[in-house]
């Protein structure tokens, strides 16, 4: 009798937790200019998807095949925001040697699926040609990510 309370508990527990994660996905995000803009933008190229900063320079950016840091986190996590200072450093400093894109993926959970994401933040090297090198997961240091740049074969200096 008991093994059979067990069990049930086990599946109204796998239940439960699938329609609450299936809810939680079903909720389609709030339509706005930059959503639907993103959208279409991440149909044409997924890699060119800049979420947090989508101005002139980094269009221009996006015509030169450069390498590129693809940066997969959330706005309001403390890791994703420790990275923030460092990711716009490195687009200041590389501006037109390095693409560096954020993407938020509480505001657009289809981006972490198409990156097959599985924690926050998410570090995901490209060569030029949007050939995936290297993915790291967690908080990523500036001095380790330029590193890890070179030992790919990609030296940016200042």
């Amino acid at each position: 009798m008991k093994k059979t309370h067990g069990i049930a508990l086990v599946i109204t527990v796998f239940f439960f937790l699938t329609g609450f994660l299936w809810a939680m996905g079903a909720k389609p995000a709030p339509q706005t200019k930059d959503t639907v803009a993103v959208k279409t933008q991440a149909k044409a190229d997924p890699l060119a998807v800049n979420v947090s900063t989508a101005n002139a320079d980094s269009a221009k950016v996006k015509n030169q095949k450069l390498p590129k840091l693809v940066d997969l986190g959330a706005d309001k996590c403390i890791p994703c925001k420790m990275m923030t200072p460092i990711l716009e450093e490195l687009k200041k400093e590389y501006t037109n040697r390095l693409d560096v894109i954020f993407i938020d993926v509480w505001k657009n959970a289809d981006e972490g699926s198409k990156y097959k994401i599985r924690v926050i933040p998410t570090q995901v090297f490209y060569d030029p040609k949007g050939k995936e090198l290297f993915r790291h997961e967690g908080f990523f240091a500036k001095e380790d990510i330029l590193a890890k740049w070179k030992e790919l074969g990609y030296e940016f200096k200042k």
